[in-house]
């Protein structure tokens, strides 16, 4: 039978009963508790569980002679990207690295998408976008917008596995709440110590991984998010006119990023009831999985790759919702402007304000 040792949240040392005030107490820094409050911790520590954030193995359609007609697959030699298209199609340049690309023969064998979201917004939209985005960026080239080179429009269907799942979690805290006081001889503090216990459970629909090696996980997560409530049951007439990227990260190497944006998530919602204290710890958390699922999904991105004085941007919109996000060049010349420009008005003002107060001394 194990023996349950209880630490002072103040020290550290140990605690142990104290027969003439019927409560434990610290020996080291004479920190009471009340008995009441630690069966109620020992009631919780008996039930905490072993954190477990596992998943089922993944069986996904597979592609049907019927699904493959009228399809192509195109392979860039350059970044190695493997793009399903429709067969009339015309594809000159890969969308990730700008690189030619050359057709392949077939792609038996991998696995069907399970759902779809449609393009709601066309190569123009993704044009003006682009444009926008360049308004208002004091400290972009003036060069930039007029002479950069855009040397391919495309619009992809990016394939991501989208992750359900129930979370069962129980976190402890430990919180305290600080008083001050002074008199004419001392300043006081009071510091006071809580266990803050926390038992619940949280659903997640839709939580999407990326699942293409060429895409970069933080411009995919910036497009985020998607009305996922508009999916479409998959069919290839989706792909007419577009590029699909097909996936090359499985969903057992995915889940580890599912389990990373679930775990936070439900760490940050269960934090967000914690309140009314000066500071709060996490002393101990275990989040539990259950009913976990996952499908293979395609979804709509344009990809726009630019050119200007011998560099590559990259930049995205979101095919549905037209969320557009990328890089831009600083002019560094711009950047020292504004701040020699800056710096000059604020030290005019501390001067002013500087003379005023010493003028009225």
């Amino acid at each position: 039978m194990g023996l349950q040792e209880y630490r002072c949240p103040c020290c550290g040392g140990s605690i142990e009963f104290n027969s003439s005030i019927g409560k434990m107490k610290c020996p080291f820094c004479d920190t009471e508790f009340e008995m009441e409050s630690l069966k109620d911790l020992d009631q919780a520590l008996d039930k905490e569980e072993p954190e477990s954030m596992t998943w089922n193995s993944y069986e996904g359609q597979s592609w049907s002679g019927e699904d493959m007609t009228g399809m192509a697959a195109y392979h860039c030699k350059s970044c190695g990207a493997e793009i399903v298209t429709a067969e009339t199609t015309a594809a000159s340049a890969c969308p990730f690295c700008g690189n030619p690309i050359v057709m392949m023969n077939n792609f038996a064998g991998n696995l069907k998408p399970d759902f779809i979201i449609p393009f709601k917004l066309d190569k123009n939209a993704a044009k003006e976008a682009l444009t926008k985005h360049f308004q208002g960026k004091k400290l972009l080239p003036s060069a930039f917008s007029s002479q950069n080179h855009i040397d391919e429009v495309t619009g992809v269907y990016v394939p991501f596995w989208l992750f359900n799942s129930g979370a069962d979690a129980d976190i402890r805290y430990k919180c305290t709440k600080v008083r001050r006081w002074s008199d004419a001889d001392y300043n006081y503090k009071e510091t006071k110590y809580y266990t803050v216990l926390r038992s619940g459970s949280l659903a997640f629909e839709n939580i999407p991984v990326d699942a293409s090696k060429k895409m970069a996980d933080d411009l995919m997560d910036s497009l985020e998010p998607f009305k996922f409530e508009e999916k479409k049951d998959f069919m290839t007439a989706y792909l007419s006119g577009y590029l699909a990227d097909k996936y090359d990260v499985s969903a057992d190497e995915s889940v580890e990023r599912a389990n990373v944006r679930i775990k936070n998530s439900t760490i940050q919602q269960f934090r967000s009831t914690v309140k009314d204290y000066d500071t709060v710890e996490t002393e101990n958390s275990n989040i539990r999985l259950r009913d976990g699922s996952y499908k293979y999904v395609l979804l709509p991105m344009w990809i726009l790759n630019t050119s200007w004085n011998g560099q590559k941007f990259v930049f995205g919109m979101n095919g549905q919702t037209g969320k557009f996000v990328g890089n831009l060049p600083m002019d560094k010349g711009k950047f020292w402007k504004y701040f020699l420009m800056y710096f000059a008005i604020t030290a005019v003002i501390v001067f002013i304000i500087a003379f005023f107060l010493f003028k009225n001394q």
